[in-house]
């Protein structure tokens, strides 16, 4: 459940995305490439190594391994699933970095009631490539400069590849096709199953205030999944 309990002076639309209708409207073989390889989120990076270029050669290597195994200790020590360090060059500089992996997942789920199969996948927000497309028309999201770096994200298959331009272009124009911009005003409510929909915000100018709280179960819970399942 999201209420509103301040609206933007200018957009910041709450966005609701249909992961029913968004699987059925891509394309079977990319659905098929990505059900079969996985996806994989770049959570964060940690974009400050370019000192590393100045240090005698024989000595990269040894310290590299060592700030990786330093850095993946204390990061998967604050977070509840596995992060694999992997190193990269990045960023606005393209200074040596290292990017944090979350597990590969599945980027269709089934709905635990209904069956239904639904996209769950965050890719057209998430891809770097999208991003810096959003850029050139919203501006630049101001990650260009020290620790606000940590927060970029990126996607790839599974098992690291990359995904084409191609298609993460039409992952996000299928997404887009299927998402519905409401405009919220104090004191409205949006109640939506987390399976079926994926959520978002408009980008927006001035102050906008919105809560969020998570519900399992419901009345008539166990006659709708009989229901269902028989």
């Amino acid at each position: 459940a999201f209420v509103c309990f301040k609206a933007a002076e200018e957009g910041g639309e709450f966005l609701i995305g249909d992961g029913r209708a968004i699987f059925r409207d891509m394309r079977q073989d990319l659905i098929e490439k990505l059900y079969s390889r996985q996806i994989r989120y770049s959570v964060m990076e940690l974009p400050f190594f370019g000192w590393l270029d100045s240090v005698p050669g024989m000595m990269v290597d040894p310290l590299k391994g060592a700030i990786k195994g330093l850095a993946s200790a204390a990061i998967n020590a604050k977070v509840d699933f596995s992060v694999d360090l992997q190193w990269g060059e990045g960023g606005y500089d393209n200074v040596k970095m290292l990017q944090a992996r979350a597990p590969s997942q599945p980027p269709i789920v089934t709905h635990p009631v209904t069956g239904d199969p639904t996209w769950f996948c965050n890719v057209h927000s998430h891809s770097s490539k999208l991003r810096k497309d959003r850029e050139d028309v919203y501006g630049a999201e101001r990650f260009e400069d020290g620790a606000s770096q940590i927060n970029k994200s990126d996607m790839f298959y599974g098992d690291d590849g990359s995904i084409t331009d191609e298609d993460l272009e039409h992952m996000d124009e299928i997404t887009m096709k299927n998402v519905q911009f409401v405009k919220m005003t104090e004191g409205d409510v949006v109640l939506l199953d987390n399976y079926k929909c994926m959520h978002g915000r408009n980008v927006f100018d001035g102050t906008r205030k919105h809560g969020v709280a998570w519900f399992e179960g419901w009345g008539g819970e166990s006659e709708m999944k009989a229901k269902y399942q028989n």
